[in-house]
């Protein structure tokens, strides 16, 4: 069959390699005799599978010791709420607002403390970000929450706030696309269906020193602690994401690690913006070049109707998911790890021959 390059925001492109491993052992896990889907999460095949992730994640993102990795189910939407229960002891914490994300992140937290927003990023349409340099956490602050990348605005922070305050991440459409110093943060969260896996599971890593703020009269599968003694075993976990992610890890490393990631994904961005920068404004991007993001390229066209011709001119040529957010519209092309190289390529070709 012919495959579309797939530009969606998630779930997104996974490596063709990694698809096509999964497709081989799916029914017989390496001789098993059944797939790993149906086999117990207990089992020495499944366990291999778990520590392999673990130790890949922590290896490419240079996570120090004291830190736990998580597996988590709910997707980073649970974590908006779970990290106010776990984390807001002193009643209060802290949000830069860049985005729909953030302000997602912002409602859950309000309904367990007082936040305060130290840059609201909504009088720029979010199109912008604060200089890292300015960003500091309040009096009192159990933490502070940053959006690493917006994927309906397009927008990606390029230099981390170091803050007094633990600092709190949502690394969802980012994630291990580029080196990032962990060391830095006291929780980083990230979905799995922009950069890592399909939709399921949901990575979690925290300072260990933070899990001994969780509360103890959470319900036990919303503190912190009870993945982390458990290794992420406490129930059954998403066992098919986390054996994806596992496989699209090894491709990270069989790729140049992230350091050969970031490299390809800035070729990939970089030859976009340069697209849309040569089309004499008949494209635009709306975002502030200096925060541009290299995993979600948004821009617009002159009017709404040739933003149509061109989505549909696109899908008629194997090219899908292009069509912007429902709240902003435009024009997206999500260019994760995955997106190959001749993927953009193709979007550029087109995009030369629809602006002729």
């Amino acid at each position: 069959m012919a495959r579309v390059f797939n530009f969606y925001a998630g779930p997104a492109t996974l490596p063709l390699p990694v698809l096509e491993a999964a497709q081989a052992d799916l029914v017989d896990y390496r001789g098993s005799g059944l797939s790993l889907i149906e086999t117990s999460h207990r089992s020495n095949d499944y366990d291999e599978v778990h520590a392999s992730a673990q130790r890949l994640i922590r290896e490419l993102l240079g996570v120090p010791d004291g830190y736990s990795v998580l597996f988590l189910g709910g997707g980073a939407t649970m974590q908006f709420g779970m990290i106010p229960m776990n984390l807001m002891t002193t009643g209060r914490s802290d949000l830069v607002l860049s985005g729909v994300w953030a302000q997602k992140a912002l409602d859950d937290a309000k309904k367990y403390g007082t936040v305060s927003v130290v840059y609201d990023g909504s009088d720029t349409k979010f199109s912008t970000l604060p200089a890292a340099s300015s960003v500091a956490s309040t009096r009192d602050s159990s933490y502070l929450h940053i959006t690493s990348n917006e994927t309906i605005d397009g927008i990606q922070w390029k230099e981390f706030p170091t803050v007094d305050a633990p600092l709190v991440a949502d690394m969802s459409s980012d994630i291990l696309s580029r080196p990032v110093p962990v060391e830095r943060f006291g929780l980083i969260y990230a979905g799995a269906q922009k950069n890592l896996g399909p939709a399921g599971v949901t990575i979690v890593i925290i300072r260990d020193d933070l899990l001994e703020r969780s509360p103890a009269d959470l319900p036990i599968y919303l503190r912190y602690p009870t993945h982390a003694k458990k290794d992420s075993l406490y129930n059954t976990p998403p066992v098919f994401p986390i054996y994806i992610v596992n496989l699209v890890l090894q491709w990270i490393v069989d790729n140049g690690g992230l350091a050969g990631i970031a490299e390809r994904n800035r070729r990939k961005a970089d030859a976009l913006y340069q697209a849309i920068a040569d089309s004499d404004g008949f494209y635009r991007s709306p975002v502030d070049p200096a925060v541009r993001s290299d995993m979600n390229v948004v821009f617009r066209l002159p009017d709404e109707e040739q933003e149509k011709k061109f989505v549909a001119g696109a899908a008629e040529r194997g090219m899908i998911g292009l069509k912007g957010h429902r709240s902003v519209g435009g024009v997206r092309a999500s260019i994760y790890n995955a997106m190959p190289e001749a993927g953009v390529e193709t979007l550029i070709a087109y995009m030369n021959e629809f602006h002729r």
